[in-house]
């Protein structure tokens, strides 16, 4: 069975997700040169924390792409549009007023194109929306920027037309419209806290709840095509995600963990399975229940790693060494990820 091709609706996302990455490192760019641009103090500190949350907005994409697992270039029109809005926005030819107003444009355009992705996943499969779950964040922050960036565009557009202050109640009725906007979507919003990356636990854990329902739908269907689809993504799930293990978080564990060699074990039969499943055809009438040994072989697996290993990983380990394991973690996938990519083309 071939699994070098992605499905079309997940490989769309995909390309939405990279594009949003080129906007979001320029949505930091544009920033770092509004606050340079900007004389006013409190817009310099508005700006300020609308570059902390974008900054560590990136990183929540990134882990997001990564464990979305399907590698995608951004198209072409984001690229040129990120290219020529960098040149603008680095150039004399517009206002200050005329660069935050370009900027909040792109806020929106951002906005839609994670709500977008979110709405996609919800109808692509069960995977998909656990895989780019943390995109609520972003999308939640990215629509209270727009509210706060209304009351830049008042201050910056008066003050260019009659030198001027405009009325200064307009902070206060951007905050409202912030907290409005908070109490309608908030519950139904997953914000995480101001560190940009999730600890290694929160990794691998996600990892291994989006291959549970990537079995759950292999379950539900009999429709060989998507059986297909189901399993393609599985393989390379499991793949990226054993490599990156084997290459990261063992080696880190066995100081303190013990038999780490079990672990070892366990994913070269389940690798052995993969490939043993792999060549056999989704219409064959035993392909399901390969597939079930090896469901059960990964929850064994899974169950060991959060029980026995996080435990072993909290008792040992500070805050800031699971989030650079889980950094390590996330940078090893990514490439491994882009190395089966390139393979595969």
């Amino acid at each position: 069975m071939s699994i070098a091709l992605d499905d079309s609706k997940r490989t769309a996302i995909a390309c939405k997700l990279a594009g949003m990455k080129e906007v979001q490192n320029l949505l930091i760019s544009n920033e770092e040169k509004l606050i340079s641009a900007c004389d006013d103090q409190e817009i310099r500190d508005r700006f300020g924390k609308m570059l902390d949350d974008d900054r560590k907005n990136l990183g929540i994409l990134d882990t997001v792409m990564v464990q979305y697992g399907v590698m995608s270039e951004p198209k072409e029109t984001i690229t040129e549009m990120v290219k020529q809005i960098e040149e603008l926005m680095a150039g004399s030819e517009l206002t200050v007023y005329e660069k935050a107003a370009q900027h909040e444009l792109l806020k929106h355009q951002q906005f839609m194109a994670g709500v977008l992705v979110h709405k996609a996943g919800q109808v692509v499969g069960a995977d998909v929306e656990a895989a780019i779950a943390p995109l609520n964040t972003i999308n939640f922050e990215n629509r209270a920027h727009q509210e706060q960036l209304k009351g830049v565009l008042e201050l910056l557009g008066v003050r260019e037309l009659t030198g001027q202050e405009a009325d200064q109640g307009l902070w206060a009725r951007v905050q409202d419209s912030i907290a409005a906007f908070s109490g309608i979507v908030g519950s139904a919003v997953t914000q995480t806290s101001d560190k940009s990356d999730m600890n290694i636990e929160d990794i691998i854990r996600a990892d291994h709840n989006k291959v549970n329902m990537l079995f759950m739908q292999i379950d539900n269907t009999n429709d060989p095509q998507k059986i297909e689809e189901y399993f393609g993504q599985i393989y390379k799930d499991l793949s990226a995600h054993s490599a990156a293990e084997e290459e990261v978080v063992y080696p880190a564990v066995r100081p303190f963990y013990g038999d780490t060699q079990e672990l070892y074990d366990e994913q070269a039969e389940m690798k052995q399975m993969l490939e043993e499943i792999k060549a056999m055809s989704p219409s064959d009438g035993s392909f399901k229940a390969k597939v079930e040994t090896l469901k059960k072989a990964v929850v064994e697996h899974v169950g060991q790693e959060e029980s026995e290993m996080f435990a072993a990983i909290r008792n040992n380990c500070s805050d800031d060494q699971c989030e650079q394991m889980a950094t390590q973690f996330k940078t090893a996938k990514a490439k491994i990820q882009e190395q089966a990519m390139a393979r595969s083309n």
